[in-house]
């Protein structure tokens, strides 16, 4: 009599890991200004670090509906898979030891890259080879610095990106290069308003044409948002109806001007502190 056959053990993929995981608060993340804390999750003998935001520890903003932060950040996530650029960290809504909130994989920075490398600050009123200018900044005794950020193809897929969801929020702090040279950014809780709120470091690129990547992906991106479609129908499941179609129609005017979008002048356009 031959020996049953042995199956291997199924592969636990990351989103089922997030979602069904059981969670283990580690400690909390002290400079973030709503509750953040670092988990470590296990599911099936996978186990990974996470971060957990809780909706309860949300601090309610005058310009988003309370409670909502969260599904923003998975709202992003999912706009991020959509583009086929993998720019946000994994990220789902459930359950957690102190009620529902934002389950994202912890992305451990590279130790060949830092964030700090692709922003500066330099003398001079342009910027050199290879960096874009965003605005310039005191650096203390009335002395000011031109800011910088580097022209880099990462980033600029990141400005599209945040374009398309009108984020009102992005710090340098918030950039994470990870091994490989992947670039990863966090933080997308105050985004997908459906008013213009674009607040960015990411200026370098303004009223400059979109390249052909960005006009391929955003063309992507309008069909996935046509109704009835997949990622229009998550986003409804995350977003209220006037801002998913806020969406849809930002994708549609970055198309039909062909560029970066420029700073309105009703907003203030870089985020404070910028870092």
């Amino acid at each position: 009599m031959s020996a049953p056959e042995r199956i291997p053990p199924r592969s636990v993929t990351t989103a089922e890991l997030l979602a069904r995981g059981e969670l283990t608060v580690r400690g909390r993340i002290r400079e973030a200004s709503n509750a953040v804390l670092q988990c470590s999750v296990s599911f099936e003998g996978r186990e990974a670090l996470c971060v957990y935001k809780p909706v309860a520890g949300e601090r309610p903003l005058w310009d988003f509906p309370d409670g909502t932060l969260a599904g923003r950040e998975v709202a992003a996530y999912a706009v991020s898979e959509a583009t086929g650029w993998g720019l946000v960290p994994p990220t789902v809504l459930r359950d957690g030891p102190y009620g529902e909130g934002m389950c994202q994989l912890w992305i451990e920075p590279s130790a060949d890259e830092d964030g700090d490398g692709l922003l500066a600050l330099v003398a001079g009123e342009e910027p050199a080879d290879g960096w874009k200018a965003i605005g310039f900044a005191e650096v203390g005794d009335g002395e000011t610095a031109l800011l910088v950020h580097a022209d880099d193809p990462r980033l600029r897929r990141l400005a599209v990106l945040d374009a398309v969801i009108n984020n009102a929020d992005r710090k340098g702090g918030h950039l994470l290069p990870a091994p490989g040279g992947r670039l990863y950014a966090i933080d997308h809780g105050v985004t997908f308003n459906a008013e213009n709120k674009l607040r960015t470091l990411l200026w370098g690129w303004a009223g400059e044409p979109l390249t052909d990547e960005a006009a391929e992906v955003l063309a992507v991106l309008r069909d996935a948002l046509a109704p009835g479609a997949p990622l229009a129908t998550r986003l409804a499941e995350l977003l209220t109806g006037a801002e998913t179609e806020a969406t849809r129609a930002r994708v549609d005017a970055l198309l039909a001007s062909g560029r970066h979008p420029e700073p309105g002048g009703a907003w203030p356009a870089i985020p404070w502190p910028p870092v």
